[in-house]
C-alpha cells in the first residue's frame, strides 16, 4: 500500500481531516504526519525562522520511520518566500525521508501550469503585505495575481474557524477575468467548497490541501482522477497532456500546440483546449471557449478522414475558422485526431504563425505525439 508522508503546520486543524475525506472511497492509499511548530504568518524574521530547512528534516525523519513512499511539507509559506525555497526544502526532506518530495507551494504551481493560469484570483486568510509578497513570487513565474481577498488574520490556528460560507463569497469575489482561483492556505476549509463553486464561477477553483494531495499522489504515480475538485479529478491528465504539448512544439518548432478532448468522467471538452504550450510572446488559445470546435471544417474533415490533416497555408479547403486567422495570427497548420475505441475522442493542433511547409518529421511528431495520448486515455 502506497503511503504518504506529509509535514504539518502544528497549529493546523484542517489538512488532516480533509485530506482523509478527499481520500474517502480510494483504496490502498494511506497518509501519515509529523508537525513542526508553526503558530503566527507574517515577514518578521521571527515568524519566517518557523520553516527552517533543519526544522523541515527534523520533521520528516519522523516519517522515515513509517517507510513512507512520498513526502511533502503541507504548508504554503513559499507562496511568500520563494519557489526556491520550497525547492530547497523539497531537497531536504527528500533528503532525510530517502524518499522523492514536493510542497503545497510547489504543487499549486504545477498545478497552474497544467491547467494554463496566467491570471489567477487569490484568496488567503493573510495579511495584505504578505499576499503582495505572494504576487510578487507568483508573478516572477508569469502568473499574474489580478484579484486578492484576503482576511487579515495572522494566527494560523484562527484560519481553521473561517467559515466556509466566507470563502464561498472571497472565490467568488476572485473569480472575475480569471483563469482561475486559488486558496493558498493549508488550514482554510476550503476544499469541498471550492468544489462546489467551479460550475457557478466558470473557473478552476484550486485549493491547497487539495492540490497537496493531487500532487502526491501524482509522484506515487497513484493520480486516479478524484471526482472532488478540477485539480483532482483532471490535474493528472492535465499535466500529462501539457508535457506532450511542449514536447511535440519543441519537435517541430512551431508556435503554438493544442489538445482539445471530450473526456466527460473528467469533465474535459473540446470547446476549451484541455492543454497547451505556446512560444515567448504567443497569444494563449486555451481558455478562449468562443467556437463549437465540433462544427469547424477543419474538425469535420478529420472526423471523416480520421488521419492528419496538414495545411502549409490556407489557400485550399478545408478552411480553419476565420478568427483562428485574425485574432490569433495562425498562417499555418497541422491537426491530428485522437481514436479511442473507434471514435475521435480529440485532436492535436499545431499552429504557425507563418505560412510554412511542413517537413515528414513535423508530421511524423505530431502522430507520434497522437498515439501517446491515445495511450495515456488507454491505459
Amino acid at each position: 500500500m502506497p503511503r504518504i508522508g506529509m509535514l504539518t503546520p502544528s497549529s493546523n486543524t484542517v489538512l488532516e481531516p480533509v485530506t482523509y475525506r478527499l481520500l474517502s472511497g480510494v483504496e490502498d492509499v494511506s497518509v501519515h504526519f509529523s508537525r513542526l511548530p508553526v503558530t503566527a504568518i507574517s515577514l518578521s524574521d521571527k515568524e519566517n525562522s518557523q520553516f527552517s530547512l533543519e526544522r523541515m528534516s527534523a520533521a520528516a525523519e519522523l516519517l522515515r520511520d513509517a517507510a513512507v513512499d512520498v513526502v511533502v511539507w503541507n504548508g504554503t509559506a513559499g507562496s511568500w518566500l520563494g519557489f526556491d525555497y520550497d525547492r530547497q526544502v523539497s531537497a531536504a526532506i527528500s533528503a532525510a525521508c530517502g524518499v522523492p518530495a514536493t510542497t503545497s507551494t510547489l504543487a499549486l504551481l504545477d498545478a497552474f501550469r497544467a491547467f494554463g493560469v496566467t491570471r489567477l484570483g487569490l484568496v488567503t486568510p493573510y495579511t495584505g503585505d504578505v499576499t503582495a509578497k505572494i504576487a510578487e513570487t507568483y508573478a516572477a513565474e508569469g502568473i499574474e495575481v489580478v484579484n486578492d481577498e484576503r482576511l487579515d488574520i495572522t494566527d494560523n490556528f484562527s484560519f481553521g474557524s473561517v467559515p466556509e460560507q466566507r470563502l464561498a463569497s472571497m472565490i467568488e469575489a476572485a473569480a472575475v477575468d480569471v483563469h482561475a482561483v486559488s486558496l493558498v492556505c493549508t488550514n482554510l476549509r476550503g476544499a469541498f467548497v471550492a468544489a462546489d463553486l467551479e460550475a457557478k464561477v466558470g473557473v478552476p477553483v484550486l485549493d491547497s490541501v487539495s492540490a497537496t494531495l493531487w500532487k502526491a499522489l501524482d509522484v506515487l504515480g497513484a493520480g486516479v482522477p478524484i471526482d472532488r475538485g478540477s485539480v483532482l479529478l483532471s490535474g493528472s491528465t492535465r499535466a500529462a497532456l501539457k508535457r506532450i504539448c511542449a514536447s511535440l512544439r519543441e519537435a517541430t518548432g512551431a508556435d503554438r500546440t493544442t489538445m482539445r478532448l471530450d473526456l466527460p468522467s473528467q469533465r474535459l471538452g473540446v470547446d476549451l483546449a484541455a492543454a497547451e504550450d505556446t512560444g515567448p510572446g504567443v497569444r494563449a488559445i486555451q481558455h478562449d471557449p468562443g467556437l463549437d470546435q465540433r462544427k469547424l471544417n477543419t474538425v469535420q474533415w478529420l472526423e471523416e478522414h480520421r488521419r492528419t490533416l496538414v495545411q502549409p497555408h490556407f489557400r485550399a479547403d478545408p478552411q480553419p475558422p476565420q478568427a483562428l486567422i485574425e485574432t490569433y495570427g495562425v498562417q499555418a497548420q497541422m491537426l491530428a485526431p485522437v481514436e479511442v475505441d473507434g471514435a475521435m475522442a480529440g485532436w492535436l493542433s499545431v499552429h504557425s504563425l507563418a505560412e510554412r511547409d511542413w517537413r515528414p518529421t513535423d508530421i511524423e511528431a505530431i502522430e507520434t505525439a497522437s498515439a501517446e495520448v491515445r495511450d495515456l486515455l488507454t491505459s
